[in-house]
């Protein structure tokens, strides 16, 4: 494992529409803000740390030997959540952060590195993300699948839920393949400076944003400038209603079981 000059962020709060709870879920007997948090440290990433808005997950992470500060609970966004965890933790305007969310226990911990060195390498941007190249028809099609195009040197033009790069031959005649080269689907981690985590809760939002509902709109409509990582592979499910996590719980149980063989 090599050193990575980055801090590691994972924003965890309990309140959930869909999962109460959520970051203290057990998977193997371990709460799920804990996998997230070991899986990063695979990165080799200088400082994993837990943004927690309760002292439950604060209390779960410190029995883990994983490192956590308390947040205020009534943050809007985890972008806020993040920017006070910056604070508190004195970054440096130039350090580097990356955001992974408290409910990807299965995240893979080449993507950390990679988003952190991409934004490493293109200081004229402020964030970096990743995506991979969609191979179904129905993928491209779908609204729920976020996808973005990028300029040649791999920054980001524009995210859309819509079927983008526009194919007009193909939708001419009725989709029936995809165009070539393959569209990207964005993949929802991200690299940031520390300087400009503080400031982007501060940004007005952008119409684009809220006509797509896509917060990372916002960075582009204000000039700023996001690299993007491609990824060879789709990255692991992540757990956002009972059913995935009824399906993560079955790959962790059969890790442990192999484990003790």
């Amino acid at each position: 494992m090599t050193s990575l000059d980055c801090t590691v962020l994972i924003p965890a709060r309990l309140a959930s529409t869909r999962l109460p709870d959520k970051p203290l879920a057990d998977l193997a007997g371990v709460p799920m803000v804990v996998r997230v948090a070991q899986r990063c440290r695979e990165a080799g990433a200088r400082a994993v740390v837990v943004a927690a808005d309760s002292p439950r997950i604060l209390e779960a992470c410190q029995a883990h030997g994983v490192d956590a500060v308390l947040t205020r609970a009534d943050h809007p966004t985890g972008s806020d959540r993040l920017a006070e965890a910056c604070s508190l933790l004195g970054l440096d305007g130039r350090d580097i952060v990356v955001n992974v969310q408290g409910d990807e226990p299965l995240i893979d911990p080449a993507l950390v590195a990679a988003c952190a060195e991409r934004l490493q390498a293109h200081p004229e941007c402020v964030m970096s993300t990743a995506a991979h190249t969609i191979d179904s028809v129905e993928e491209y099609l779908n609204p729920n699948v976020v996808k973005v195009v990028t300029d040649a040197a791999g920054r980001a033009l524009y995210f859309s839920r819509a079927p983008m790069p526009w194919w007009r031959d193909g939708h001419a005649q009725g989709v029936t393949a995809l165009p070539d080269p393959a569209p990207l689907r964005h993949i929802g981690i991200y690299g940031y400076t520390a300087g400009f985590l503080r400031r982007f809760p501060a940004l007005p939002p952008a119409p684009l944003e809220q006509i797509e509902s896509l917060e990372q709109l916002r960075v582009l409509w204000h000039g700023e400038r996001i690299v993007v990582h491609l990824s060879p592979q789709r990255p692991g499910p992540g757990v956002d209603t009972p059913e995935d996590l009824a399906r993560v719980r079955r790959i962790f149980e059969q890790r442990s079981s192999a484990d003790t063989r």
